[in-house]
């Protein structure tokens, strides 16, 4: 195996955790939670926010560490952030999906066929289902 494949192998591991402790967790003393309390507004929230956005910024120095020409660095880049982004869709808990609302319906529900008194009101319809038309 060559050296680049396991340079990215060992980026694409560093860019994953540094990227989910930025993103998801608390880090040691809440140090990263009270970070992304901090910025809650503006430009460094929307990188603090999104894994898809704080893995590609992360990337960036690791690809400068790893290559060592332009043509590699521009390869690497998105390389070590898809392989990021792959790795935390892998080991993250999707939320299940709520099931559907199901409700039934009363019987003799419909407010078109009824008067405001309780009784059908007279229609084509009414006087069909009686026999009548």
């Amino acid at each position: 195996m060559s050296a680049h494949f396991f340079g990215l192998m060992l980026g694409i591991l560093g860019v994953w955790r540094i990227s989910h402790l930025l993103h998801a967790e608390n880090g040691p003393w809440n140090v990263f939670d009270h970070l992304r309390r901090r910025l809650r507004a503006g430009f460094w929230r929307s990188l603090t926010g999104c894994f898809y956005c704080v893995s590609l910024w992360v990337a960036v120095p690791f690809t400068f560490l790893l290559t060592e020409a332009w043509r590699e660095r521009l390869l690497f880049w998105p390389a070590l952030s898809a392989g990021a982004i792959l790795l935390e869709r892998v080991t993250s808990r999707a939320a299940a999906a709520p099931p559907a609302p199901y409700f039934e319906e009363e019987e003799n529900h419909d407010v078109f066929l009824r008067k405001d008194d309780g009784e059908p009101a007279p229609s084509e319809f009414n006087g069909a289902r009686n026999g009548r038309r």
